[in-house]
């Protein structure tokens, strides 16, 4: 039977470089975080390991995402106010419940969203906030950008950007100056989750859009917790998400693609070691495969 320590007790927090914060949780053989029952928080975001990011230079502060309960973002918020924060900001990398799950604990500071992602909370509030476990209330954002915004976290400069890669309101960050980028769920290690199948043309094509930015780094909100204290994934990331979508829209055509496991799906990019092979995504896998057959009417 699988222990349950309390909720955000397994959280463990990383500076990968100075003034970044990484804070992990999930990936624990025999651990679940909320229930033995089915739910959200365990079957997704803990049992693949899930990760919130904060930048912080003098007094100021700026969170990547909120978490997956208000238990871990009062961890974050205490560990930001301990390293000197007395100013908090918070982005929203997407809509999705594992990232906006905290957001009750940053209701009385600045919550920036792009406007895709405003739009995608308030027409599913509903939803997140009756899910198991619930997001109640869900604290919406109050500072709406479009495409485009530039913010100055202290002496750390940040850009935000919309992407649309996995979700179509996706927002990444980058720190220009260590050519990091914060992926939200753009990029996954070692795949990709297809939440929108009917937009693997436009996800493609925003990766590659993604490959001309020139950046050297990248910390993935899922991935390896080792690769991220190390300092997070090359740009060789992108190019195997390219293929990997790339490869999924080809089901449309050959479903007989549908019969490969991931090991075989993608066994050059795991022989090469750019993607590192872990069994908890073979279900990921076969969920992509019959989400896109699903939306081909295969």
């Amino acid at each position: 039977m699988a222990s349950m320590p309390p909720l955000g007790s397994t959280m463990r927090v990383h500076q990968p470089y100075e003034g970044v914060y990484a804070f992990y949780d999930g990936r624990l053989d025999g651990v679940r975080a909320y229930s033995a029952e089915p739910n959200w928080l365990d079957d997704g975001a803990y049992a693949l390991g899930v990760c919130s990011y904060a930048i912080v230079s003098g007094e100021e502060a700026l969170v990547y995402d909120t978490s997956i309960s208000n238990a871990h973002a009062a961890l974050i918020r205490d560990t930001l106010v301990q390293a000197g924060a007395r100013h908090i900001r918070v982005v929203l990398s997407h809509w999705h419940v594992d990232h906006v799950a905290g957001n009750a604990v940053f209701a009385d500071c600045e919550i920036i969203a792009n406007d895709l992602t405003a739009k995608a909370l308030s027409d599913n509030k509903n939803t997140l906030e009756n899910r198991t476990p619930p997001v109640r209330p869900l604290v919406m954002p109050n500072s709406i950008f479009k495409d485009q915004r530039d913010l100055k976290i202290g002496e750390i400069e940040v850009q935000l950007r919309h992407v649309d890669i996995h979700s179509h309101d996706g927002t990444v960050m980058i720190i220009p100056q260590l050519k990091l980028l914060f992926a939200g769920d753009t990029l996954e290690e070692p795949i990709t989750y297809v939440a929108e199948p009917e937009r693997l043309e436009n996800h493609l094509l925003d990766l590659k859009r993604m490959s001309t930015w020139g950046i050297e780094k990248i910390l993935p909100n899922h991935g390896a917790e080792d690769v991220i204290i190390a300092g997070g994934y090359g740009p060789k990331l992108i190019a195997a998400t390219e293929r990997y979508v790339s490869k999924l829209m080809r089901l449309r055509d050959e479903p007989e693609l549908a019969d490969e496991d991931l090991l075989t799906f993608i066994a050059e990019d795991f022989r090469s070691d750019v993607l590192t092979y872990y069994a908890p995504y073979e279900p990921v896998h076969m969920q992509n495969v019959e989400s896109i057959l699903r939306a081909s009417g295969k």
